[in-house]
């Protein structure tokens, strides 16, 4: 058990920790860099120690110096949060040596999940269906390597199994490409991901994102949370997410949810996590699992009724799930925007100082931020100033919840992708449901064009 946290983290994600934190009697220390001093969650929070400059890697990935500032602090468990060292299993393991409650997996699951291959073959174990491929890495024989890629059938795509964020891959249509791009894609793993290990598998030309959300406490119980569609994406990142999933048969999500579960037991998994899926054709295919809080976890939430992060903390605390798999409904349709302090044409990062800032309500919106009226937002970090969800009874309904709730959005100083989101809500396509995951570099290609 503990009664403090310290949050190894910055921005919105920050801020919504520290909520659950209080909800559940916690208190809070906010670990921040010099450029984050005067921010929101740095003022809320009961104790807040500046651990470095602005440079993320002086300040929010300085291992030690987040070690120490829990030290002084007197904090007895660590929340990552999502992104910089939330999927580091060389930090878990450092946090758990010092003595404190990680509020995440253990190291060793983030360490085999963090491993594409590895992961791979823990889920062709369990059970879950995986995109066609060897669970090995690939080879150094370059006639092994083309004897591979023709045993599973071109298009191929070649990744790096330590790779993540959409880099450390490349698709190959033929042979006579293959070589060249396993050398240029090994020697970019071994640079981003100190790692230059490859696999290689199918490589699906139309596919969904698909994604199943799991919490899994340390008594045993493993439940999912229902689907979420994240297919609306631009250079593999994420723009726009919704749950549940539209268009696919509940009773084969709820197949695929149940073989996750068995993983996680299987792999004694800990804590929140999420299985990535490809959905072509009917089918599901496996291709990574995040051993942390995702962005859009606030769609999962509106839909399931249960608090995700204060979940995460319960279970770290040692608490066993308080609900069961049977109690657990999809209720109504969900959106997230991802509101980004970027230039809504060319995509370039927008930092400054915010004038203007309004932000909607009503009912079935949620916003989520750390932002505010007179706030600079600095240049160093992500881009995302804001997440605006919306419920509804129906799909329809959170898509018409989310125009308003856009249209009612106020921010001045800087320039954000709202206008983005707002011409994506009338795209017949999305409007429509299901489409694949290179819908939205089609549409913007079409709006450049026009």
């Amino acid at each position: 058990m503990f009664d403090k946290v310290l949050i190894a983290n910055r921005g919105e994600i920050a801020l919504r920790i520290q909520r659950a934190c209080r909800e559940l009697g916690l208190k809070t220390v906010a670990v921040h860099s010099q450029a984050d001093a005067q921010a929101r969650y740095v003022r809320l929070a009961d104790e807040a120690l500046c651990i470095g400059p602005a440079a993320p890697g002086q300040s929010y990935l300085n291992i030690a110096a987040i070690l120490f500032a829990a030290h002084v602090s007197g904090a007895q468990a660590v929340h990552p949060g999502y992104g910089f060292l939330s999927e580091n299993a060389d930090f878990a393991a450092q946090v758990e040596a010092a003595g404190l409650s990680f509020i995440g997996p253990r190291p060793e699951s983030i360490r085999t999940m963090g491993d594409k291959v590895a992961a791979k073959r823990a889920m062709r174990a369990a059970g879950v269906p995986c995109v066609p491929g060897p669970d090995g890495s690939l080879p150094d024989d370059p006639e092994a390597i083309l004897r591979v890629a023709e045993e599973i059938g071109y298009p191929v795509i070649v990744k790096a199994a330590g790779g993540g964020g959409g880099r450390g891959m490349r698709v190959v249509h033929g042979a006579a490409q293959l070589l060249e791009a396993v050398s240029v894609t090994r020697e970019e793993a071994r640079r981003a991901f100190g790692k230059p290990e490859l696999y290689v598998e199918k490589f699906l030309e139309h596919p969904r994102h698909v994604e199943i959300q799991v919490l899994c406490d340390t008594h045993g119980n493993a439940l999912w949370l229902g689907s979420r569609d994240c297919s609306m994406q631009r250079r593999h990142q994420k723009v726009l997410e919704e749950a549940p999933a539209p268009g696919i048969d509940p009773a084969l999500i709820r197949q695929v949810g149940e073989r996750c579960v068995e993983a996680c037991r299987q792999t004694n998994y800990r804590g929140a996590g999420t299985f990535e899926f490809l959905f072509e054709d009917g089918e599901f295919y496996f291709i990574e699992m995040n051993t942390r809080l995702q962005v859009e976890h606030p769609v999962t939430e509106m839909t399931s009724g249960i608090d995700i992060v204060r979940e995460q903390i319960r279970i770290a605390q040692g608490h066993a799930l308080t609900v069961r798999q049977p109690e657990i409904r999809a209720v109504g349709h969900s959106l997230e925007c991802r509101i980004n302090a970027e230039d809504p044409f060319t995509f370039a990062p927008c930092p400054g100082k915010v004038t203007a800032w309004e932000l909607p309500g009503g009912n079935g919106v949620r916003v989520d931020s750390h932002v505010s009226s007179g706030v600079v937002v600095p240049p160093y970090y992500d881009s995302l100033i804001a997440k605006v969800i919306t419920h509804g009874a129906t799909r329809d309904e959170a898509v018409v919840r989310m125009r308003l709730a856009l249209a009612e959005m106020r921010v001045e100083g800087i320039h954000t992708n709202v206008p983005l989101h707002r011409a994506v809500l009338e795209d017949e396509g999305f409007c429509a449901g299901g489409v694949d995951i290179h819908h939205l570099e089609r549409w913007l290609a079409k709006r450049k064009q026009a």
